[in-house]
């Protein structure tokens, strides 16, 4: 069984009423009803089941109904109940210029009432019934505004419920996307190396027994060096400590160990404090030299290159050189140029790799000091 809504189950209760006290007056007013003490309060009593559909229809229907009931009809029922449940609703609906105009229209009615003869309205109890109009009006008004601020407040927890997951959308995006940079440097460098120094060793194993054997012995570092870099990756993914690092190590101080291992003629060129440097800082500068160091032993085709790093400025400055045939990304697209670039970007920095004028490959990286978070 379908349950009433507050609203119609109100209407019900006020209708009932008002023809209770209509049967009331016409037994005991000693007064013969008319025509408009029977059709009236039936009207304004239908109009009133139907405020909520039609607020403003129902409130006209009511307020003539009212109207034309106390100057004209015999009985003295209690329909003027009707006109503040209906100004109320009107005015709870949005309806507040209509709820004003019809409310003083009833005011009126009760005056021209008045000087007809017709009823005899005291001071006080005309004072009531417009207290009453007022008061119903202006619950109407607040009832109103509170439904819209809720609604507003339901709305604003909503959409920071929104925000909060596309922040988290978001989060685990660029958290992707490190892990991913972070996986590429790690095991793109040191697999690169593993594949040129096993090249080197199988070409040199027949005829060179010894360049085979420092070939095998870098395989062995590198691999070793890989494992555990690798192992310090997937340590962070399972980290729950906030104060826990959030990348494997890597530092500036590390850059011998990244030219012994690159299987290049490396010339370096260092110069300014390169020490006690913001961790991030110091950790995207050993990233972006190894992996510009593997591009050159992958793509220029050539054994020599030439690194040249400076703190000046507030800046740590990076290049790496080849004179190389080859190619390294010309077009600027690889992963590994990508992540260099975000790495450089994410500290407010830039970087810049192409072709050089004289032939070769250039990666030009400036890392600010300051834009370590």
């Amino acid at each position: 069984m379908r349950r009433l809504s507050a609203s119609t189950t109100v209407s019900l209760v006020v209708v009932a009423v008002v023809l209770a006290g209509t049967l009331v007056a016409a037994f005991t007013s000693g007064r013969t009803p008319n025509v408009l003490d029977v059709v009236l309060p039936v009207v304004s009593c239908g109009a009133l089941m139907l405020r909520r559909r039609l607020p403003v229809a129902s409130l006209i229907v009511v307020v003539v109904s009212v109207s034309v009931y106390y100057p004209f009809a015999r009985l003295d029922g209690p329909l003027i109940v009707l006109v503040f449940v209906a100004l109320y609703t009107a005015a709870d609906q949005g309806r507040l210029v209509a709820a004003i105009a019809t409310g003083a229209a009833v005011l009126l009615a009760m005056g021209f009432g008045e000087a007809r003869g017709v009823r005899h309205v005291d001071d006080s109890m005309f004072g009531a019934i417009t207290g009453w109009v007022v008061a119903a009006i202006a619950f109407g008004g607040v009832t109103r505004n509170r439904r819209a601020y809720l609604l507003e407040a339901q709305q604003r927890a909503l959409d920071a419920e929104h925000s909060k997951e596309e922040e988290a959308r978001r989060r685990e995006s660029e958290e992707r996307l490190r892990i991913a940079r972070e996986l590429h440097d790690v095991l793109g460098h040191n697999i690169s190396m593993i594949n040129v120094q096993a090249s080197a060793a199988l070409h040199g194993l027949a005829k060179r027994p010894e360049k085979a054997e420092a070939a095998l012995r870098t395989i062995k570092e590198t691999s070793k060096e890989t494992l555990r870099e690798l192992r310090t990756t997937l340590g962070v993914l399972r980290q729950v400590d906030e104060d826990a690092p959030t990348a494997p190590a890597g530092s500036l101080a590390r850059v011998p160990e990244l030219l012994a291992t690159s299987g290049l003629e490396v010339a370096t060129d260092l110069s300014g404090p390169l020490d006690a440097l913001p961790t991030e800082v110091d950790l995207a500068a050993a990233r972006i030299i190894r992996e510009s160091l593997t591009n050159v032993a992958r793509h220029s085709g050539t054994k020599k290159a030439t690194l040249t790093v400076s703190n000046s400025s507030g800046n740590i400055m990076i290049r790496v050189d080849d004179d190389g045939p080859g190619a390294t990304y010309t077009d600027g697209s690889g992963f590994g140029l990508q992540g260099m670039r975000e790495r450089a970007t994410a500290l407010g920095g830039d970087l810049e790799a192409g072709p050089r004028p004289e032939g070769g490959f250039r990666v030009v990286a400036r890392l600010p000091l300051n834009g370590a978070r």
